[in-house]
């Protein structure tokens, strides 16, 4: 189904629905969204670009091999819950910092680094199956 009108529209679709994801993830816990449906939806969105332009293109486009980006999700998410260990608080603890930033106040929180983390995973291990699928569609 590599059409030419699907090869010209999928670069603009990846992008658009790339974005909606790190959209959906920053929304967080107390809205519908998270890491995990983002981490869906961009996988979905390199997919089909996979599926338009092939597996070379997205390899190239996304850089680092899907595992490891899986792999430094996780590790993401495991470091994300040490900050509550170093102030004596139970595990996963939520924990905020906040600093001005040009007259902004930036309020940075561990479950955003935690759901970065998922995000990632969901990323990685979605787009290193799919990947791998149309690699053994195309032979």
């Amino acid at each position: 189904m590599r059409t030419v009108i699907f090869r010209t529209v999928a670069p603009y679709l990846t992008a658009l629905m790339v974005l909606f994801s790190i959209f959906v993830l920053l929304r967080g816990h107390n809205e519908p969204g998270g890491g995990f449906i983002g981490g869906l939806i961009a996988a979905s969105a390199l997919a089909i670009f996979g599926i338009a332009c092939g597996v070379a293109s997205v390899r190239r486009a996304i850089v680092f091999h899907p595992m490891s980006i899986a792999g430094f999700g996780l590790l993401l998410g495991a470091v994300s819950a040490l900050p509550s260990l170093f102030k004596k608080q139970p595990f996963m603890t939520s924990q905020w910092l906040e600093f001005k930033f040009f007259d902004v106040n930036v309020a940075l929180s561990t479950p955003l680094f935690f759901d970065i983390g998922v995000y990632l995973v969901v990323v990685g291990a979605i787009s290193s199956i799919a990947l791998a699928l149309e690699e053994r569609e195309s032979d």
